[in-house]
């Protein structure tokens, strides 16, 4: 695994173009001992047999199964990249690495960081970090357009079935580096002026009523020095508000439990944390989602999908502590992210307060297929991606979550995902655009 690290860049290319043509990188990526699985395709995991699934999912998970959240168990299967994504991986991987101090990457143009990975290294954690920074689900643009989420209780503290409902028009994203399927490729010229390695954009917010037009955006930068820039928009006091970095990981935003860090998986600037790797290992997850729209789980009164089809994945898990020396103020005590080590994206992800006690739970469910909706007209690709058809967002001390549907159920819009599509330019990622876009 290590023999072409110590070859000259050019060889050190054509050494990864040859493993990628033999095999999957993805099966290079992931080489653990077998897991003992207390499960098997076709059991039904529910409340009363969930110490089946205790070894095989994040306490956060486990916590949803105890609380009314039903799987089923399905066979594994194979996960393959975008071929766009893989050429660009064969063709750049080896110019990549670390900075000296062992947490910047230099040299990085396009593809996944670092394909190959000796558990053994001490910086792999970092590494494996810096992968799903630049993962496969989406590497130039998209456009999640009109989606929904619920904020209830879990059954346990639960007297209603509703507490909030949310209504988004859009959750996009542009980025500057690592382009591979819609020009600019494969940087933006953009990026040698501004630094900035993406965009993100959410808004207006179309429901409830009193957040109606309420917005966000958030810049990443290159620079491991530069905190990232937020802002918000209040469609109440029609006001922009410049935010600071250490609100991103809390619930800080009008969205029931959902931080902006664990938006879309751990998006926290990975040169604030130290890093720690804590293992491989099979564990459940969703890759082969069934649904889409997701089901509202009619057995944790709504507070997760289900029942959604799970299957056992090899995972890098790895802790997250935010760095002494960091001005972000994060007040999480450390993440546990539990990343699929072929989908580069992390299905689940918990946290802990300052007193060490599990405090939130993050469970993404993706599907695998070449459109978001079997009924798609527009959002059609030649090859098969990861779509993320519902996220849900726990805080366990109290029970509350947030369920988000990809696309929603209760939304005119039914593709929902485009990616890669060219459907948002940099322009759409600016105050003056969230502002007027406002009801």
């Amino acid at each position: 695994m290590t023999k072409c690290a110590s070859l000259t860049v050019a060889a050190t290319r054509k050494c990864l173009g040859k493993a990628l043509l033999i095999a999957a990188i993805s099966a290079v990526l992931f080489r653990a001992p077998a897991a003992r699985a207390e499960v098997k395709p076709g059991d039904v995991i529910t409340p009363q047999n969930a110490a089946r699934v205790r070894e095989l999912v994040s306490p956060g998970v486990y916590y949803k199964v105890v609380n009314g959240m039903t799987m089923k168990i399905g066979p594994t299967v194979r996960i393959d990249w975008p071929p766009p994504y893989k050429e660009a991986t064969e063709k750049y991987a080896g110019q990549v690495r670390l900075s000296e101090d062992g947490r910047s990457l230099v040299g990085y143009v396009a593809g996944v960081p670092f394909p190959l990975l000796d558990t053994n290294d001490p910086q792999v954690a970092t590494k494996i970090a810096w992968n799903n920074v630049f993962r496969p689900l989406f590497t130039d643009d998209y456009d999640l357009r009109f989606y929904d989420c619920d904020t209830a209780y879990a059954a346990e503290h639960a007297q209603t079935s509703q507490v909030d409902y949310f209504q988004i028009g859009h959750y996009a994203g542009y980025s500057l580096v690592g382009r591979v399927e819609v020009e600019p490729m494969p940087i933006d010229p953009d990026f040698k002026t501004s630094g900035r390695y993406w965009l993100f954009a959410l808004y207006p917010t179309l429901a409830p009523q009193q957040l109606r037009g309420d917005g966000f955006i958030r810049f990443r930068y290159a620079d491991p020095k530069r905190a990232d820039n937020s802002w918000t928009w209040s469609s109440g006091s029609r006001r922009i508000r410049r935010i600071n970095e250490g609100s991103l990981s809390i619930v800080s935003g009008p969205y029931g439990s959902w931080e902006p860090d664990h938006y879309s998986g751990f998006n926290a600037k990975v040169e604030e944390y130290d890093w720690k790797f804590l293992g491989e290992k099979k564990m459940l997850a969703v890759v082969h989602a069934e649904h889409s729209p997701e089901v509202r789980c009619a057995t944790d009164n709504g507070t997760s999908a289900c029942p959604e089809l799970w299957e056992l994945r090899p995972m890098y898990l790895l802790e997250a502590t935010p760095r002494a020396a960091t001005a972000r103020q994060a007040l999480h005590s450390r993440t546990v992210i539990f990343s699929d080590s072929e989908v580069m994206y992390p299905s689940y992800v918990d946290t802990y307060d300052r007193q060490g006690q599990l405090y939130g739970s993050n469970i993404y469910y993706l599907a695998y297929r070449d459109r978001p909706v079997p009924d798609a007209r527009v959002a059609i690709y030649p090859f098969k991606r990861e779509f993320v058809v519902g996220a849900v967002s726990t805080d366990v001390q109290s029970g509350q979550a947030t369920m988000c549907y990809l696309p929603g159920i209760e939304t005119p819009e039914r593709e929902c995902w485009y990616i890669n599509m060219g459907a948002v330019d940099k322009e759409f990622f600016t105050t003056q655009a969230m502002a007027k876009a406002a009801p």
